[in-house]
């Protein structure tokens, strides 16, 4: 049993999320930025859609009474889409408007003070689903569009919009880096459809700019934040047990 130290990052999504510990992972990445100031929480979930999505928020948040004995959730990642934009009758396809209804309540579980999950304490960036590469995914018995995955992109920003929430525009992001060519995202892309290293490393580059401009506390450097446990060099050689006392580094 590891004892309640550091408050932490939690991703949630689908496979693009679980792949993030992946070497050049944005998980990684994430971890190796806050070591000893925020543990990362990789709660992504292959093949998951936004209607799966809800039930499994509701077992991987705590909820109000149980927050005090858990470490809190700094930020708050929500990386859905891929999934719910396979066209139907794809069984993994979520329709667009009901997309978008679903990342407004799992926003509302964290936000909305009357919700079992209110955690007024957590910082939260919505994600939108990368550019998805056709030729190079080509896979008939799971069928992908590129208009349409650029279609439930535009929707992460109306509810970024609607929820007052800032999102991290992958889908662009990639594309510009990309030259605007489809065809071109295959060096962000290994198969067509989840990232690679230079993908993810966009992805952490989006999160942080976010985190610099929306949530400065959250900074790891030169913001509120501190090591949980002083440097060695501030330790009473003597007496050991005299400082590495955990610090109140909690926001």
């Amino acid at each position: 049993m590891a004892a309640n130290v550091q408050d932490v990052i939690m991703l949630v999504g689908d496979s693009i999320t679980q792949n993030g510990w992946e070497q050049g992972g944005f998980a990684q990445l994430l971890a190796e930025r806050y070591v000893r100031k925020l543990d990362v929480l990789n709660r992504g979930f292959s093949g998951y859609q936004t209607d799966q999505a809800i039930p499994v928020c509701e077992q991987i948040l705590a909820k109000q009474h149980e927050q005090h004995h858990v470490p809190k959730v700094k930020l708050l990642t929500i990386w859905f889409g891929a999934n719910d934009a396979t066209p139907p009758p794809f069984p993994q396809h979520v329709p667009r408007d009901r997309y978008k209804r679903n990342l407004s309540h799992i926003v509302q579980m964290v936000k909305s003070p009357t919700s079992a999950y209110y955690s007024p304490d957590t910082r939260i960036i919505l994600i939108t689903p990368p550019p998805v590469n056709t030729k190079q995914w080509n896979r008939p018995d799971d069928p992908r569009v590129f208009e349409t995955t650029k279609a439930y992109a535009e929707a992460v920003k109306e509810v970024g919009e609607k929820e007052n929430v800032p999102v991290a525009d992958i889908w662009t992001s990639i594309f510009d880096a990309a030259g605007r060519s489809e065809e071109k995202c295959a060096k962000y892309l290994w198969d067509g459809l989840h990232l690679n290293s230079d993908g993810y490393n966009i992805v952490f580059q989006d999160i942080i700019d976010i985190v610099e401009r929306m949530y400065p506390e959250l900074k790891a450097e030169g913001g509120k934040l501190q090591d949980m446990f002083i440097p060695w060099k501030g330790l009473n050689v003597r007496n050991p047990r005299s400082s590495p006392a955990k610090r109140n580094a909690r926001l």
